[in-house]
């Protein structure tokens, strides 16, 4: 699940998120005030290319275009590991 602001969380690692699980996230995601996309990641963060998003379905009517928050998303990536390799 990414949000708009980049942010993401998975919902399900071996198999696809049930119907049930996406309505609580989507649940989650509105009771904190957020809006965001079922994804697909492509790859991992602690990788070393930076993964890739694929919007799945929006949750919580997002107000920005998911490419935003998949470059918001990269962008978040690219910082932790900026702040990773000076520690």
């Amino acid at each position: 699940m990414l949000s708009e602001n980049g942010r993401f969380s998975t919902l399900s690692r071996a198999s696809d998120p049930s119907e049930d699980e996406i309505r609580r996230a989507e649940a989650s995601l509105r009771q904190q005030g957020l809006a965001g996309w079922l994804a697909i990641m492509s790859g991992s963060q602690y990788a070393r290319a930076i993964p890739t998003v694929i919007e799945v379905r929006p949750l919580a009517e997002p107000g920005r275009p998911f490419a935003e928050a998949a470059e918001a998303f990269r962008q978040a990536i690219r910082s932790d590991r900026r702040r990773g390799a000076s520690a």
